[in-house]
Protein backbone atom coordinates (compact mmCIF):
# COMPACT_ATOMS: atom_id res chain seq x y z
CA UNK A 1 0.00 0.00 0.00
CA UNK A 2 1.20 3.19 -0.87
CA UNK A 3 2.24 5.59 2.18
CA UNK A 4 -0.29 7.37 4.07
CA UNK A 5 -1.84 10.69 2.64
CA UNK A 6 -1.94 13.52 5.13
CA UNK A 7 -4.43 17.12 5.63
CA UNK A 8 -3.15 20.08 5.25
CA UNK A 9 -3.58 22.60 7.57
CA UNK A 10 -6.40 24.07 5.43
CA UNK A 11 -7.91 20.67 4.83
CA UNK A 12 -8.10 20.42 8.55
CA UNK A 13 -9.85 23.78 8.87
CA UNK A 14 -12.27 23.37 6.37
CA UNK A 15 -13.29 19.62 5.97
CA UNK A 16 -15.94 18.32 8.52
CA UNK A 17 -14.93 15.94 10.90
CA UNK A 18 -17.06 13.51 8.77
CA UNK A 19 -15.52 14.42 5.88
CA UNK A 20 -11.60 13.78 8.12
CA UNK A 21 -13.30 9.87 8.91
CA UNK A 22 -14.70 9.54 5.34
CA UNK A 23 -10.95 10.22 4.04
CA UNK A 24 -9.25 8.11 6.68
CA UNK A 25 -11.77 5.13 5.69
CA UNK A 26 -11.48 4.98 2.30
CA UNK A 27 -8.38 7.46 0.66
CA UNK A 28 -5.63 6.27 2.77
CA UNK A 29 -5.62 9.43 4.76
CA UNK A 30 -3.88 9.66 8.48
CA UNK A 31 -5.23 12.17 10.95
CA UNK A 32 -2.56 10.82 12.92
CA UNK A 33 0.62 11.44 10.73
CA UNK A 34 -1.14 15.03 10.05
CA UNK A 35 -0.82 15.93 13.24
CA UNK A 36 2.66 14.87 14.08
CA UNK A 37 1.53 11.55 15.48
CA UNK A 38 3.30 9.37 12.87
CA UNK A 39 5.44 6.87 15.55
CA UNK A 40 2.10 5.73 17.27
CA UNK A 41 0.31 4.96 13.74
CA UNK A 42 3.48 3.19 12.97
CA UNK A 43 3.07 1.16 16.27
CA UNK A 44 -0.44 -0.22 15.19
CA UNK A 45 0.36 -1.13 11.54
CA UNK A 46 0.79 -4.48 13.35
CA UNK A 47 -2.29 -4.70 14.65
CA UNK A 48 -3.88 -3.42 11.37
CA UNK A 49 -2.45 -6.09 9.45
CA UNK A 50 -3.86 -9.20 11.88
CA UNK A 51 -7.17 -7.39 12.11
CA UNK A 52 -7.42 -7.11 8.17
CA UNK A 53 -6.56 -10.89 7.57
CA UNK A 54 -9.28 -11.68 10.53
CA UNK A 55 -11.92 -9.60 9.12
CA UNK A 56 -10.97 -11.23 5.61
CA UNK A 57 -11.30 -14.69 6.83
CA UNK A 58 -14.55 -14.19 8.26
CA UNK A 59 -15.84 -12.67 5.18
CA UNK A 60 -14.30 -15.97 3.29
CA UNK A 61 -17.40 -18.33 3.57
CA UNK A 62 -17.49 -19.48 0.48
CA UNK A 63 -20.72 -19.10 -2.48
CA UNK A 64 -23.51 -17.32 -1.02
CA UNK A 65 -27.51 -16.84 -2.52
CA UNK A 66 -27.43 -13.21 -0.90
CA UNK A 67 -25.15 -10.75 1.57
CA UNK A 68 -27.30 -11.31 4.31
CA UNK A 69 -26.54 -14.95 4.23
CA UNK A 70 -22.84 -13.75 4.08
CA UNK A 71 -23.24 -11.77 7.09
CA UNK A 72 -25.21 -14.45 9.34
CA UNK A 73 -22.13 -17.15 8.03
CA UNK A 74 -19.62 -14.66 8.94
CA UNK A 75 -21.14 -13.97 12.48
CA UNK A 76 -21.36 -17.96 12.97
CA UNK A 77 -17.37 -17.99 11.74
CA UNK A 78 -16.36 -14.89 14.26
CA UNK A 79 -17.42 -16.70 17.50
CA UNK A 80 -15.77 -20.14 15.77
CA UNK A 81 -12.77 -18.67 15.25
CA UNK A 82 -11.96 -15.60 17.69
CA UNK A 83 -12.71 -18.40 20.56
CA UNK A 84 -10.09 -20.72 19.07
CA UNK A 85 -7.41 -17.60 18.46
CA UNK A 86 -8.55 -15.42 21.24
CA UNK A 87 -10.62 -18.00 24.27
CA UNK A 88 -12.53 -16.30 27.18
CA UNK A 89 -14.91 -17.82 29.55
CA UNK A 90 -18.26 -16.20 29.78
CA UNK A 91 -21.86 -17.24 29.85
CA UNK A 92 -24.00 -15.99 27.14
CA UNK A 93 -26.87 -16.18 29.52
CA UNK A 94 -25.96 -13.04 31.74
CA UNK A 95 -25.87 -10.99 28.62
CA UNK A 96 -28.80 -12.09 26.95
CA UNK A 97 -31.17 -11.79 29.89
CA UNK A 98 -29.81 -7.88 29.54
CA UNK A 99 -31.25 -7.54 25.77
CA UNK A 100 -34.31 -6.50 25.58
CA UNK A 101 -33.21 -2.41 26.16
CA UNK A 102 -30.07 -1.45 24.57
CA UNK A 103 -27.30 -2.42 26.45
CA UNK A 104 -23.96 -0.40 27.19
CA UNK A 105 -20.89 -2.80 28.32
CA UNK A 106 -18.19 -1.06 30.33
CA UNK A 107 -15.43 -3.31 30.82
CA UNK A 108 -11.68 -2.83 32.27
CA UNK A 109 -9.08 -2.39 29.95
CA UNK A 110 -5.47 -4.19 31.03
CA UNK A 111 -4.62 -5.05 27.00
CA UNK A 112 -5.76 -4.90 23.64
CA UNK A 113 -7.12 -8.73 24.30
CA UNK A 114 -10.29 -8.10 25.91
CA UNK A 115 -11.40 -6.38 23.14
CA UNK A 116 -11.64 -9.52 20.36
CA UNK A 117 -13.41 -11.53 23.50
CA UNK A 118 -15.67 -8.78 24.69
CA UNK A 119 -16.50 -8.75 20.74
CA UNK A 120 -17.12 -12.38 20.33
CA UNK A 121 -18.95 -12.78 23.55
CA UNK A 122 -21.56 -10.12 22.01
CA UNK A 123 -21.93 -11.63 18.59
CA UNK A 124 -21.61 -15.41 20.18
CA UNK A 125 -25.09 -14.01 22.84
CA UNK A 126 -26.54 -11.09 20.72
CA UNK A 127 -26.07 -11.84 16.91
CA UNK A 128 -28.53 -9.74 15.38
CA UNK A 129 -28.01 -6.41 17.70
CA UNK A 130 -24.81 -4.07 16.21
CA UNK A 131 -22.47 -3.20 18.62
CA UNK A 132 -20.51 0.59 18.86
CA UNK A 133 -16.69 0.21 20.01
CA UNK A 134 -15.49 3.96 20.09
CA UNK A 135 -12.34 3.43 19.00
CA UNK A 136 -8.92 5.02 20.00
CA UNK A 137 -7.62 7.28 17.25
CA UNK A 138 -4.74 4.91 16.47
CA UNK A 139 -6.48 1.89 16.74
CA UNK A 140 -9.14 3.07 14.66
CA UNK A 141 -6.84 4.11 11.70
CA UNK A 142 -4.97 0.64 11.44
CA UNK A 143 -8.51 -1.04 10.74
CA UNK A 144 -10.45 1.69 9.05
CA UNK A 145 -10.24 0.47 5.55
CA UNK A 146 -12.18 -2.74 6.72
CA UNK A 147 -14.95 -0.48 8.33
CA UNK A 148 -17.66 -1.76 5.63
CA UNK A 149 -16.99 -5.21 6.21
CA UNK A 150 -16.90 -4.41 10.01
CA UNK A 151 -20.31 -2.48 9.30
CA UNK A 152 -21.50 -6.03 7.70
CA UNK A 153 -21.06 -7.65 10.40
CA UNK A 154 -22.95 -5.42 13.07
CA UNK A 155 -19.69 -4.08 14.17
CA UNK A 156 -19.55 -0.41 13.95
CA UNK A 157 -16.51 1.79 15.17
CA UNK A 158 -15.67 5.43 15.52
CA UNK A 159 -12.97 7.25 16.62
CA UNK A 160 -11.96 8.96 19.60
CA UNK A 161 -8.66 11.04 20.98
CA UNK A 162 -8.21 9.50 24.19
CA UNK A 163 -6.35 11.72 26.98
CA UNK A 164 -3.14 9.33 26.53
CA UNK A 165 -2.99 10.09 23.21
CA UNK A 166 -3.60 14.05 23.51
CA UNK A 167 -1.02 13.96 25.64
CA UNK A 168 1.91 12.17 23.41
CA UNK A 169 0.70 14.10 20.43
CA UNK A 170 2.27 17.32 22.34
CA UNK A 171 -0.11 19.76 20.91
CA UNK A 172 -0.27 22.26 23.57
CA UNK A 173 -1.76 25.46 23.63
CA UNK A 174 0.48 27.76 21.09
CA UNK A 175 1.00 25.13 18.65
CA UNK A 176 -0.17 26.16 15.32
CA UNK A 177 -2.61 23.08 15.31
CA UNK A 178 -3.89 23.04 18.45
CA UNK A 179 -7.79 25.36 17.99
CA UNK A 180 -8.09 22.63 15.02
CA UNK A 181 -6.96 19.69 16.57
CA UNK A 182 -8.76 20.41 19.68
CA UNK A 183 -12.43 21.19 17.42
CA UNK A 184 -11.39 17.73 16.31
CA UNK A 185 -11.33 16.02 19.04
CA UNK A 186 -14.38 17.76 20.75
CA UNK A 187 -16.49 16.78 17.45
CA UNK A 188 -15.34 12.93 17.53
CA UNK A 189 -17.10 12.92 20.90
CA UNK A 190 -19.94 14.25 19.94
CA UNK A 191 -20.12 12.23 16.54
CA UNK A 192 -19.69 8.91 19.25
CA UNK A 193 -22.28 10.62 21.31
CA UNK A 194 -24.96 10.74 18.49
CA UNK A 195 -23.85 7.41 17.25
CA UNK A 196 -24.38 5.99 20.64
CA UNK A 197 -27.74 7.40 21.19
CA UNK A 198 -29.41 6.30 17.57
CA UNK A 199 -27.51 2.68 18.59
CA UNK A 200 -28.73 2.33 21.63
CA UNK A 201 -32.40 3.52 20.71
CA UNK A 202 -32.80 1.01 18.99
CA UNK A 203 -31.78 -1.87 21.47
CA UNK A 204 -28.08 -2.40 20.08
CA UNK A 205 -25.24 -2.07 22.35
CA UNK A 206 -22.16 -0.27 23.39
CA UNK A 207 -19.04 -1.40 24.37
CA UNK A 208 -16.61 0.84 26.05
CA UNK A 209 -13.68 0.92 28.65
CA UNK A 210 -14.53 3.48 31.46
CA UNK A 211 -10.53 4.22 31.89
CA UNK A 212 -10.15 5.46 28.05
CA UNK A 213 -7.32 4.34 28.04
CA UNK A 214 -4.90 0.67 28.83
CA UNK A 215 -4.13 0.08 32.40
CA UNK A 216 -3.86 -2.85 34.47
CA UNK A 217 -6.34 -2.19 37.22
CA UNK A 218 -9.68 -1.01 37.70
CA UNK A 219 -8.62 1.80 39.23
CA UNK A 220 -5.69 3.92 37.79
CA UNK A 221 -4.41 4.28 41.22
CA UNK A 222 -4.96 3.44 44.99
CA UNK A 223 -5.58 7.64 45.67
CA UNK A 224 -8.77 7.17 42.69
CA UNK A 225 -9.67 4.22 44.57
CA UNK A 226 -9.85 5.81 47.82
CA UNK A 227 -11.57 8.94 46.16
CA UNK A 228 -8.27 11.20 47.22
CA UNK A 229 -7.94 11.97 43.46
CA UNK A 230 -11.36 12.64 41.06
CA UNK A 231 -11.84 9.62 38.55
CA UNK A 232 -12.41 10.00 34.69
CA UNK A 233 -16.40 10.59 34.28
CA UNK A 234 -16.46 8.51 31.41
CA UNK A 235 -19.46 6.70 31.84
CA UNK A 236 -21.04 9.73 33.73
CA UNK A 237 -20.81 11.52 30.59
CA UNK A 238 -22.30 9.02 28.28
CA UNK A 239 -25.13 8.36 30.73
CA UNK A 240 -25.71 11.92 31.03
CA UNK A 241 -25.94 12.62 27.23
CA UNK A 242 -28.04 9.03 26.59
CA UNK A 243 -30.53 10.14 29.23
CA UNK A 244 -31.15 13.32 27.74
CA UNK A 245 -33.76 11.32 25.85
CA UNK A 246 -36.37 10.92 28.34
CA UNK A 247 -37.84 7.88 25.86
CA UNK A 248 -34.11 5.95 26.70
CA UNK A 249 -34.23 2.95 28.87
CA UNK A 250 -30.83 1.12 28.10
CA UNK A 251 -29.00 -0.21 31.15
CA UNK A 252 -25.16 -0.49 31.83
CA UNK A 253 -23.90 -3.46 32.44
CA UNK A 254 -20.53 -4.06 33.83
CA UNK A 255 -18.01 -6.46 32.91
CA UNK A 256 -15.00 -7.20 34.63
CA UNK A 257 -11.98 -8.77 32.12
CA UNK A 258 -9.72 -11.19 34.18
CA UNK A 259 -6.28 -11.30 32.16
CA UNK A 260 -4.48 -14.44 31.84
CA UNK A 261 -1.37 -14.25 34.04
CA UNK A 262 1.70 -12.93 32.44
CA UNK A 263 -0.22 -11.02 29.59
CA UNK A 264 0.98 -8.25 27.88
CA UNK A 265 -0.72 -4.76 26.93
CA UNK A 266 -1.54 -6.59 22.93
CA UNK A 267 -3.70 -9.15 21.58
CA UNK A 268 -2.60 -11.99 24.04
CA UNK A 269 -3.96 -14.61 21.17
CA UNK A 270 -4.59 -18.21 22.34
CA UNK A 271 -4.29 -17.24 26.07
CA UNK A 272 -7.58 -17.62 27.69
CA UNK A 273 -9.67 -14.65 29.47
CA UNK A 274 -12.42 -14.48 31.82
CA UNK A 275 -15.28 -12.21 31.13
CA UNK A 276 -17.01 -11.62 35.00
CA UNK A 277 -20.54 -9.59 34.81
CA UNK A 278 -20.97 -7.22 37.81
CA UNK A 279 -24.11 -6.43 38.74
CA UNK A 280 -26.14 -4.54 36.27
CA UNK A 281 -27.13 -0.28 36.59
CA UNK A 282 -30.61 -0.64 35.47
CA UNK A 283 -31.72 3.08 33.85
CA UNK A 284 -34.29 3.07 36.03
CA UNK A 285 -31.71 2.84 38.95
CA UNK A 286 -29.17 5.03 37.09
CA UNK A 287 -31.80 7.97 36.59
CA UNK A 288 -33.30 7.68 40.19
CA UNK A 289 -29.95 7.74 42.08
CA UNK A 290 -27.54 9.66 40.12
CA UNK A 291 -29.96 12.18 38.50
CA UNK A 292 -29.88 14.93 41.39
CA UNK A 293 -30.07 18.12 38.91
CA UNK A 294 -32.03 18.70 36.13
CA UNK A 295 -28.79 19.22 34.13
CA UNK A 296 -25.93 17.31 35.66
CA UNK A 297 -22.63 17.86 34.20
CA UNK A 298 -21.52 14.82 35.79
CA UNK A 299 -23.28 11.63 38.03
CA UNK A 300 -21.80 11.85 41.52
CA UNK A 301 -20.43 8.40 43.30
CA UNK A 302 -21.89 6.63 39.49
CA UNK A 303 -18.27 6.44 37.81
CA UNK A 304 -16.74 5.32 40.94
CA UNK A 305 -19.45 2.60 41.68
CA UNK A 306 -19.14 1.40 37.80
CA UNK A 307 -15.90 0.81 38.49
CA UNK A 308 -16.24 -0.55 41.86
CA UNK A 309 -19.13 -3.20 40.52
CA UNK A 310 -16.19 -4.16 37.97
CA UNK A 311 -13.44 -4.72 40.64
CA UNK A 312 -15.68 -6.37 43.08
CA UNK A 313 -15.22 -9.52 40.66
CA UNK A 314 -11.49 -9.45 40.23
CA UNK A 315 -8.80 -10.49 42.34
CA UNK A 316 -7.45 -6.80 45.03
CA UNK A 317 -4.24 -7.10 42.71
CA UNK A 318 -6.29 -5.77 40.02
CA UNK A 319 -8.24 -3.54 41.96
CA UNK A 320 -5.77 -0.31 41.82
Amino acid sequence: MSSKKVFTKEELETLSSEEIINKIQHENYSLLKSLGGEKLRKEMVPVGKACHAIINHFYNVGPVKSEAEREKKAKRKIVKTLSRISPAIYSTEEITKHSKNGLVIGFNHPSLGEVLRILTMKVDALPDKPVLFPVNLPWYESIAKDYDRLIGLGIIITPTITPSTWKKLEIKEGHELFEIASKIKHDFRDIYTNLSHENVKHGGVIAVAPSATRQATVFKTKKVYDKKEDIIPTMSVLAIKLYKDPKMSCDFLPIAVKPPEKFKRGLNLFKKYELIPGEIMTAEEIKKTYFKSKDPKRLEGFDYEFHKRIAEKLPKSLWY
